[in-house]
């Protein structure tokens, strides 16, 4: 059951603006003049995305992450209205609605002109607002007993900072009437939602990163893997819609023509399993990083988008080792959502929804909180706001990349053979164009393996292992070496090459001598040893 405190009416939802820019005309940005490292970081943000000076403002708070109710109101979020009303950001008025359907005229004064839609919370600005002992609301008596609380993310109690001269409730979440919002344009200051996100992390190096890394990404393309960690729950479990949007981002992820690997073991991902080329992330339910995100180099692509949906999964994003939003974007990640406090399951972020709204071209700004269905509670969204990783279609990157000869190019490949196999179309449909029509596959791991998959799916498995042999020669990264050294061993074993199989896996240990899973090659290796002949 839900219990959400909601105070839009239907008025507020206006017709918004046809257009939607994504430019940082349409961006604030906030920094922490206590600390210089943050006003770095907002003037990197204000070059890179060519935000105006009057769009930059400083404020005086705490160091720390976290931050009282009070210094929030009075340091924060009350002097941010302000300072945009005063620079012309933003115009407030009264207005009207009339009496209807027994409801009496109701006069509020609101938001009704921005030229903004975006804030951009710089490293240094505290992600977190602690809870106040009593709050004197009668909302407070009105909401579930486990909601009775007022402890929130900076980022989400300001996404409602449009309505602040409004009667708005601080207990309990506050219903986002854009949660699943299909139009873009509709999410809107004027209708009631600042879009807000943070440049973040363990150092300000880092948080500076996420909007080059984002660009980079916009520029050429998202390419890679994906890669959903479910927990394989039956649909009684009551937390079964955690698996219910991992499930249903995979199924996202390969519509938009993504590599996708499924995990539906109860545990998280073990550190031997390979990650390799991460494009997209998305897993549950682990208190603290683990698996292969503790490795010493995590192959997150430019642009990454890398998700863990835990109660705790921001309650520091300072530290490359707690946690996990920032040991994801100490790894390399571009872009994240965590919660800062106990959120309760239905109210962390859809990621499935927020995969979709991506992948139709929203900015990361737009499709975080279009994939939350509440306001005021406990997601704080680390990223450039702006990032659009799906601005340009296929077509068009492929396009790019054809003419810019960029090594990138295998991976476009790659997509548009995943797009065809979405769409319908059979392996053995596709296989001989990428055998003999793309020049680029012989030269490329990436496009080998591809081959090697379609080869197995239509039936020739001894040219598919042929094809992983082959990739194993074209300079793989290290983690997809030691997926293609598991996926032969397995095939070679299957096909009673049993000693090719454990050359494999001899060959595996000599390149990876580190390699988490060492203890289960052995294994393998031992099984393989031949049997001593029975005695007459």
């Amino acid at each position: 059951m839900l219990f959400l405190r909601t105070i839009w009416p239907l008025w507020l939802l206006l017709l918004a603006p046809l257009w939607v820019q994504a430019g940082g005309d349409e961006v604030v940005i906030v920094y922490n003049s206590q600390l210089p490292a943050s006003k770095a970081v907002a003037e990197h943000y204000a070059t890179a995305r060519q935000v105006p000076a009057d769009r930059i403002f400083g404020f005086g708070l705490t160091t720390n992450e976290a931050m009282t109710r009070a210094d929030f109101t009075d340091f924060l979020q009350k002097p941010l209205a302000d300072r945009l009303a005063a620079a012309g950001l933003w115009k407030f008025a009264e207005v009207t609605t009339p009496a209807t359907n027994g409801q009496p005229e109701n006069t509020v004064v609101r938001v009704v002109q921005s030229k903004i839609r975006y804030a951009v919370l710089c490293y240094g600005v505290p992600l977190k607002i602690q809870p106040v002992s009593r709050l004197d609301e009668l909302e407070a008596k009105l909401t579930g007993e486990p909601f009775r609380r007022n402890e929130a993310s900076v980022d989400s109690e300001l996404a409602w900072l449009p309505l602040i001269k409004m009667r708005v409730p601080l207990t309990g979440p506050l219903a986002n009437p854009y949660y699943l919002c299909t139009n873009r344009a509709a999410m809107n200051c004027t209708n009631g939602i600042l879009l807000v996100a943070r440049l973040d992390g363990p150092t300000p190096e880092i948080a500076a990163q996420l909007v080059d890394k984002a660009m980079v990404a916009e520029a050429t393309g998202l390419w890679g893997r994906a890669y959903f960690d479910a927990r394989g729950l039956v649909r009684t479990n009551s937390y079964f819609l955690g698996d219910e949007w991992m499930l249903a981002g995979a199924g996202v992820a390969r519509q938009l023509g993504f590599e996708v690997e499924v995990d539906t073991n109860e545990a998280t991902l073990p550190a031997s399993f390979p990650l390799s080329h991460i494009g997209i992330y998305a897993g549950w339910y682990a208190g603290e990083v683990c698996g292969p995100f503790t490795l010493p180099q995590v192959e997150f692509m430019p642009g990454a988008f890398a998700y863990h949906l835990h109660s705790y999964s921001a309650d520091t994003v300072r530290s490359a080792t707690r946690n996990w939003c920032g040991p994801l974007l100490a790894q390399g990640a571009t872009c994240t959502m965590g919660c800062v406090y106990e959120p309760y399951l239905q109210f962390t972020p859809n990621v499935a929804f927020c995969l979709q709204a991506l992948g139709n071209g929203y900015t990361f700004g737009e499709a975080a909180w279009a994939s939350q269905i509440a306001l005021s509670w406990q997601t704080a969204v680390i990223g450039d706001p702006l990032y659009q990783p799906f601005k340009k279609s296929p077509p068009e990157l492929h396009g790019l990349l054809t003419r810019t000869h960029n090594p990138l190019l295998e991976w476009s490949f790659d997509r548009l053979i995943c797009l065809d196999l979405a769409h319908g179309l059979r392996p053995p449909q596709l296989l001989d164009f990428l055998a003999d029509q793309v020049p680029l596959t012989p030269r490329s791991a990436v496009l080998t393996e591809k081959l090697a998959t379609l080869f197995e799916a239509s039936g020739k498995p001894s040219s598919a292992i042929a094809a992983w042999q082959n990739a194993l020669k074209l300079n793989p990264s290290p983690q997809q070496r030691i997926r293609l050294r598991l996926t032969l061993g397995e095939k070679l074993a299957a096909a009673g090459r049993l000693d090719e199989a454990a050359a494999n896996y001899r060959a595996l240990v000599a390149e990876a001598p580190d390699y988490p899973g060492r203890n289960a090659i052995d294994d393998k290796l031992k099984a393989l040893e031949p049997k001593p002949a029975a005695k007459p």
